[in-house]
């Protein structure tokens, strides 16, 4: 059986022979084996082997060379998770979350910045920080951006009558965040509408007669443009047909385009003659 080498007090190993002491140091609790805990385990694997059957040096060099993996390891996950992390500033997240009765619920928002202090990382998403570790999912831009832009969602089929003009009504939806809108402009027959023919309230847009009073019969699109930061334009949604307007219809201008190649090469031959004389 080896013979003891000593005792340890008060966390303080004391050697029968050669009075060597080594002191405790304080260690917060963890439930990791880290870098720091293994050197002590070295150490104190050191001090304690028994003088009569001592570890080959091998043994510590194999020991020395894991610890120094496990020390790369760490510090390249952490710079993986930072970087990460940095990356995600400015898009759009999904992450896990917890209200006040316990209950896991799922927050959306965009990464307004990282906190990287610590051994922890965390985004800052709607006025909160959370854990990289709760992150659920990152949100393409274009697809954020179709799904919060503006839309109109129904479409409308209207027939307005000249002799009975009546309001027109349709459900928008202005968009959300950075993509939301606040006004719209209309646009019939290729023509600006005169902003007193409409009114925005709300989701709420109504046409005034006064919007298609200038139009001859016939159907058209109306076009709805939202002052968002792109301009979303919806025309494939609205549609008038007007009936029993006094308008008439414009007189088509001839198109020069017309004109057969041979009267366009006997114009160019008149104006050669012209210049000549």
């Amino acid at each position: 059986m080896a013979e003891l080498v000593g005792k340890v007090v008060n966390g303080v190993l004391q050697d029968a022979n050669n009075a060597i002491t080594t002191t405790k140091k304080e260690t917060k609790g963890t439930s990791e084996l880290g870098k720091d805990a293994f050197l002590q385990l070295l150490v104190c694997q050191i001090q304690n082997q028994d003088p009569l059957n001592p570890q080959n040096d091998t043994e510590f060099v194999s020991q020395l060379a894991t610890f120094s993996q496990l020390e790369q390891m760490q510090n390249l996950n952490a710079s993986y998770e930072k970087s990460q992390a940095f990356s995600l500033i400015g898009k759009d997240v999904i992450v896990n979350s917890e209200d006040s009765t316990g209950k896991e619920t799922q927050v959306a928002g965009k990464v307004q910045y990282v906190n990287a202090s610590g051994s922890t990382v965390q985004i800052y998403v709607n006025g909160q920080l959370y854990d990289i570790d709760d992150l659920y999912a990152v949100m393409d831009e274009s697809y954020v951006k179709n799904v919060c832009a503006p839309s109109i969602d129904k479409s409308y089929k209207f027939k307005y009558d000249a002799d009975k003009p009546s309001a027109s009504i349709v459900e928008v939806n202005l968009g959300e965040d950075e993509y939301a809108a606040d006004e719209v402009a209309l646009v019939i027959n290729k023509k600006l509408i005169d902003p007193s023919n409409f009114k925005l309230d709300g989701n709420k847009l109504t046409i005034f007669g006064g919007a298609f009073a200038d139009l001859p019969n016939g159907s058209y699109a109306v076009a709805v443009v939202f002052n968002d930061n792109d301009y979303t334009t919806i025309e494939d949604k609205i549609s008038v047909e007007i009936v029993n307007s006094k308008v008439k219809p414009e007189e088509e201008k001839p198109d020069d385009t017309d004109k057969t190649e041979g009267d366009k090469t006997q114009g160019d031959e008149d104006k050669t003659d012209k210049t000549e004389e």
